[in-house]
């Protein structure tokens, strides 16, 4: 039995392995996203203060442990044997939750993931028990109740969900005042203002991370925690003179105060992070740790072994917390996955335009729209004069329309986003409460954003709109986190070890499975990255001719495959191939779409002598659009008519549809030699006659349908995909003729291209 119990703990600490890589490729960006979305110092740089950041954080978390034993469930409730199937549970669960949300690249909450799987698990267990004893199932939910620790779990969810509320408000107040004071021309002011922002700064940072950090510290006696405690007051006042001093000395050796912030703020982020979350990833396996130890110690049966001990205080091995310290560490630096979290931040809370991450919905429309209505209103009540001076305090510098990799924003609101994020949370951390890292950090960065006016009536319905999917999927989070741990426990429980075991290779399954997807699509975004032009080869004619061969050959290649497939699998009804088409026409329209609203940037870019070419380049556009829309309609027509179900096409039409898609397919093949070996002239023009030819003869088609609907029956459903295929393929050579023209006539303008 012993023997069993040993091979459950240590699959519980391989999987807490995992689950750090997993857990902290999401939560890195929570410290990390400021100092990189700034430009505060190099990368590696910011790695290295991270580092020891959590390297010193993850000694400070001893006291959050006691979350995993004691504080979502009562232990006395449950004998040895449940407990590990529980904490079981939650570590099979919360591995897949965690990976799943690192592939999609939302940032996620390991706090709200581990406290819901642990309530999850342990009503799931409970809910078995009970069932064995009770017939009634109200006395069996009844029961359920017994066995958790309702108080605590009320506590800390909303501890979790206040903090949201707090942390945009106190974020958007803070940056409000911060750039009223010093505008976004602040290094004029920095003067007379260098050492008071590091001494509030600093000092802010120093008094949670340091007074209220050394509580953590094993080796502190609690008369000297109470002599700081005592004498809080005189210590804030001497931090606050010697880091003035440090930051009127670092302006005159010509050092920003706000990358020291910033570089500071980095380090207690992380360190915050580390003191409050190392318990979501370690805590369940060091519970079980505790659990197995009673258990060896008092000699009981596993079926008989209530585990009330772990209601005491213990310790948790040094040594424990200096392991997950260092794979938190090696996380950081080797985690590709967090890059692609961080994105969804930096996106969101940018200054200025740039491809939105996310789509503006009903709802988001509906906030801005509610939001221009009140901030009219306010407005006409708040004297012009204090209105035109507030809008002068947030008049932006101008920016170089070829600046390239330009920080998302600037300092000052990085060093705020971390210094009230790292405070908020090291109060948290020191009241024993886990609040979320992620919550607390993104909510503020979204509150400074708001109050710096990066979401403008351009932006704003799409910043609103991924703010509400990354909150949605906190709430989704929560949901599938009870799910899956209730419904892991209940399996384990009855599967025992055969059960566990059968969920290891699962989960790694997924996992792998999950890793092979991710390569796969981090491969072809590399892939697609080498294609694309720098900025400096788009300022010439021969750059926007090579820029536009290259999106025409994309879209060509792409639309003839997809018309090929669309008609291939329509003769067949082939509902997946038809759907897989479909996406692929979509995607292939959101790649023209982004090329079009990056134009304004585009035409800023390009030198004077090549301004006339921009509107050869927007047409450009305007008919692979065309194009795309074009293909688009046919793939989403052909979908609909099966997916309902509807007649399959006559043998006719199949037949007619198949040649019109064959010469079709010679046409697009021209098209891409003609690009390759830039034969414009006489090539471009054949090409022109053999597309109209195809044009004219579904003309024919279309009038030998109509005369066939009035001497024959026929199906109306069937008629309408017929001619909507025809006509919109018509539209689509039409968008070829134009387009090839176009490139024709201004090749020939510039012949010495």
């Amino acid at each position: 039995m012993e023997q069993v119990y040993i091979f459950t703990l240590s699959a519980l600490f391989l999987l807490a392995t995992f689950d750090l890589v997993v857990g902290v490729s999401n939560d890195a960006v929570n410290f990390l996203n400021s100092a990189f979305s700034s430009r505060a110092a190099r990368l590696r740089t910011i790695m290295i203060v991270a580092s020891i950041g959590v390297g010193i954080g993850a000694i400070f978390s001893n006291g959050m442990m006691e979350i995993a034993k004691k504080g979502i469930f009562n232990p006395e409730m449950f004998y040895f044997e449940e407990l590990m199937v529980i904490f079981a549970a939650v570590m099979l669960a919360d591995i897949v939750l965690l990976d799943f949300f690192n592939n999609i690249g939302l940032p996620t909450s390991t706090t709200i993931s581990i406290v819901f799987e642990l309530l999850g698990a342990s009503v799931g267990v409970a809910f078995v028990k009970e069932l064995k004893e009770k017939d009634r199932l109200l006395h069996v939910i009844d029961g359920v109740t017994e066995y958790i620790n309702t108080g605590k779990v009320g506590q800390v969810i909303s501890a979790i969900f206040v903090s949201v509320f707090i942390a945009f408000v106190v974020g958007s107040f803070v940056q409000f005042i911060t750039r009223i004071i010093f505008t976004f021309n602040f290094e004029r002011r920095m003067r007379y203002f260098s050492g008071i922002v590091g001494g509030i700064a600093l000092s802010a940072l120093s008094y949670f991370l340091v007074i209220k950090g050394l509580s953590g510290l094993s080796f502190m006696h609690k008369e000297q925690l109470d002599w700081i405690d005592q004498h809080t007051g005189v210590l804030l006042g001497i931090f606050f003179v010697i880091f003035f001093l440090l930051g009127q000395l670092l302006y005159w050796c010509k050092v920003s105060i706000w990358r020291v912030v910033i570089l500071s703020g980095t380090f207690a982020l992380a360190m915050a992070f580390a003191g409050n979350d190392l318990v979501n990833f370690i805590g369940v396996p060091v519970a079980a740790w505790d659990s197995f130890q009673l258990w060896e110690a008092a000699g009981t049966p596993v079926q008989s072994m209530t585990m009330e001990g772990l209601r005491e205080n213990v310790q948790t091995p040094q040594i424990f917390l200096i392991i997950a310290g260092t794979l938190m560490i090696l996380t950081i630096w080797f985690s590709k996955k967090a890059l692609n979290v961080m994105q969804t931040e930096m996106k969101l809370s940018q200054q200025g335009g740039g491809k939105e991450r996310f789509e503006a919905t009903g709802l988001s429309r509906g906030i801005v729209r509610f939001s221009v209505w009140v901030t009219s209103m306010v407005e006409a009540l708040i004297p012009k004069r204090t209105l035109a001076y507030i809008d002068s305090r947030f008049k932006k510098p101008e920016e170089d329309p070829n600046a390239i990799d330009k920080p998302a924003y600037d300092v000052v609101r990085a060093a705020i986003n971390l210094v009230v994020s790292s405070s908020l949370i090291a109060v948290g951390t020191s009241l024993k409460l886990p609040l979320s890292t992620t919550y607390v950090s993104f909510m503020v960065a979204m509150g400074t954003s708001l109050a710096d006016r990066a979401w403008g009536r351009e932006s704003a319905v799409f910043r609103v709109a991924g703010v509400f999917n990354v909150i949605g999927g906190w709430f989704v989070t929560a949901a599938a986190a009870f799910v899956m741990g209730l419904i892991t426990a209940v399996i384990l429980f009855y599967g025992e070890i055969y059960g566990l075991i059968t969920m290891i290779f699962l989960v790694g399954y997924l996992v792998v499975r999950n890793a092979m997807a991710y390569r796969k699509k981090q491969r072809k975004e590399r892939e697609a990255q080498k294609k694309r032009f720098n900025k400096e080869d788009l300022i010439t004619i021969s750059g926007i001719m090579k820029l536009s061969s290259q999106n025409i050959a994309k879209a060509v290649q792409t639309i003839d495959e997809l018309y090929r497939e669309v008609i291939d699998n329509l003769a067949v009804e082939n509902h997946k191939g038809l759907k897989a088409c479909k996406k692929r026409a979509k995607a292939l329209t959101s790649d023209i779409e982004d090329l079009k609203s990056d134009i304004y940037y585009f035409i800023r870019s390009i030198d004077d002598s090549s301004v006339t070419s921009s509107k050869f380049y927007i047409l450009i556009l305007d008919y692979l659009h065309s194009m795309s829309n074009s293909i688009s309609f046919i793939a989403d027509t052909s979908y609909t008519h099966v997916d309902n179900n509807h007649k399959k096409l006559k043998y006719n039409h199949i037949r007619n549809l198949k040649t019109i898609s064959e010469k079709m397919q010679q046409q697009f093949q021209k098209i891409l030699e003609i690009l390759n070996v830039s034969m414009y002239s006489n090539s471009t023009t054949q090409l022109i006659k053999d597309v109209s030819a195809i044009k004219d003869e579904i003309s024919e088609l279309i009038e030998k349908q109509i005369r066939d609907i009035r001497t024959s029956e026929s199906s109306p459903k069937n008629t309408k995909l017929y001619f909507s295929l025809l006509l919109e393929t018509r539209v689509l050579i039409r968008s070829i003729i134009n387009l090839m023209t176009l490139f024709k006539n201004f090749k020939d303008q510039y012949k010495e291209i």
